[in-house]
């Protein structure tokens, strides 16, 4: 098996003006140090790249890809420009280059840090590592505080901060949105069919009837050829449609800090409490005149039910229509259906829907049946660790037998026992004996690290075993541990998506 060597490099948009921090000198810099390996000659030499992105996360596609082949113990090797690189988040790092890398014996070196875990037997590298995490953490987060002041000023001087404008708004000159009067009229029979007392469904299903295409659509045919609307198909979504009617923007009123990151540098959002929001009026032409958008919104809260409690399911959040990718929501408290499925009628998954119980049983069958499966198997996986520690045991014996033969090898030339000729004869004889347990000793240690890190597994998979086992139903804490997704076909047809590393 080939040594391989993964080169990680990122450019996020800040470091863009430092020339020295190019991808073009990080890949140099880091070839040049591949090379100076002794495992270089051979060895599969991979390129990771992340252009354009932060590092006070790791949802980067590049550095993603990276640790799924670790994952996979593909990767012996992965070397960086300095710590920062790979990440700027001091937990998030340290977890992978002190807890995940050495779990999976993969060699983690950054080149202008002169850190190398080869070196470090399981140290953690030192306070100066240590603080090298910090530093890079602080410098991202006043990063992000002064590019966030920044932001938030211009907005107040009225320039439209976001790349792309709300369905039925273009940028006109100085930065300031102006209405697309190509699709600005959907907008407005979107508002006039709710002030009409029309529900989100229904509108969705008028849009589809009249042939419109969808935002997603119109935004891959004028600015966006790329634009993936491969699981639209022409179809109107009731949530598209309640977005744009409980958006103020449409009245002219820009609002900011709707949402805001869960955590410095991260991609992921949550919705800010109304209270919280800035709004500034008369900030740009409007689309639709205040009293319509009151009226409209009206109208559509009448559909909500008030006070209603939420009801938790197992499989909340986790059903999806195997036809076209989108979620399936509950109707009626009984039964998943398709959002889609009562839009559209030419479309593979009209009406499909299959009741919670049904589906549920399904589900809660097919783990169960699995989970016996493993109780019939699991013997195997716990004599194969035995087998493999008495197999390592054995050749750690013979080859401390060997060291020992080779001393008192040496003490007899010593001793004068045995003349040069006779002592390099038998030494040269040991030493290829010696090296070739050495090897024995390698390979059947890693098989009986191997054997052990199943066993473990197989030991926590037991306990999940007994619990499926054990119960009666599904149950949320069951969904949650195991379930990714569950996927509804036409005729009832399920497919489970498990959890990566979770079941047996």
């Amino acid at each position: 098996m080939s040594y391989t060597i993964a080169l990680y490099m990122r450019l996020s948009l800040e470091d863009e003006k430092y020339d020295s921090l190019s991808i073009p000198n990080q890949r140099l810099i880091l070839r040049e140090k591949a090379m100076s390996l002794p495992e270089w000659d051979g060895a599969e030499i991979l390129e990771f790249v992340d252009n354009g992105y932060t590092g006070t996360n790791f949802e980067r596609p590049a550095v993603q890809q990276l640790l799924d082949m670790v994952n996979l113990g593909r990767i012996n090797c992965i070397m960086v420009k300095d710590l920062s690189r790979f990440g700027r988040n001091s937990i998030e790092t340290a977890y992978f280059i002190e807890k995940v890398f050495p779990l999976y014996h993969t060699r983690f070196i950054s080149v202008s840090d002169d850190f190398d875990t080869a070196r470090l037997n399981g140290d953690t590298g030192g306070i100066d590592v240590a603080f090298k995490y910090l530093i890079n953490e602080f410098y991202s987060r006043d990063m992000s505080v002064k590019s966030k002041t920044a932001k938030y000023a211009r907005m107040r001087r009225g320039e439209y901060q976001s790349k792309i404008c709300i369905y039925g708004y273009k940028k006109g000159e100085d930065g300031i949105i102006v209405p697309d009067e190509a699709v600005a009229d959907n907008v407005r029979m979107i508002f006039q069919i709710a002030a009409d007392g029309k529900n989100g469904g229904e509108i969705a299903r008028r849009m589809t009837e009249l042939k419109i295409p969808t935002p997603g659509e119109y935004k891959r045919k004028t600015t966006n050829a790329k634009y993936d609307v491969s699981r639209v198909n022409g179809v109107w979504n009731r949530g598209v449609i309640l977005r744009i009617i409980s958006d103020e923007q449409y009245t002219g009123t820009y609002i900011i800090g709707r949402k805001e990151n869960i955590a410095v540098g991260s991609s992921k959002m949550r919705r800010k409490p109304e209270s919280e929001w800035v709004k500034i009026p008369n900030h740009h032409p409007p689309t639709i005149s205040k009293e319509l958008f009151d009226k409209a919104n009206g109208n559509i809260k009448r559909f909500s039910l008030p006070n209603r409690q939420e009801h938790q399911y197992p499989l909340k959040g986790k059903v999806y229509c195997g036809c076209c990718d989108h979620a399936m929501n509950k109707r009626n408290g009984t039964t998943y259906a398709c959002e889609y499925s009562h839009i559209a009628t030419d479309i593979e998954c009209k009406n499909l829907k299959i009741r919670e119980t049904e589906l549920e049983k399904v589900v809660f069958d097919t783990i169960r049946a699995q989970a016996k499966c493993f109780l019939n198997n699991d013997v195997d996986i716990a004599d194969m660790a035995t087998k493999q520690s008495a197999e390592l045991e054995k050749h750690e014996k013979k080859l401390k037998e060997l060291q020992c033969s080779k001393r008192e090898l040496y003490e007899q030339f010593v001793l004068g026992l045995l003349d040069a000729e006779m002592y390099k004869l038998k030494k040269a004889g040991l030493d290829v004996q010696l090296a070739e347990e050495k090897n024995i000793c390698a390979v059947a240690a890693d098989k009986a690290r191997t054997a052990q890190d199943d066993y473990a597994d197989s030991v926590m998979s037991r306990e999940l075993a007994d619990e499926i086992n054990a119960a009666d139903k599904l149950t949320q804490t069951l969904a949650e541990r195991l379930i990714k997704r569950v996927y509804v076909f036409p005729n009832n047809r399920v497919e489970i998506e498990y959890i990566p590393r979770s079941f047996f």
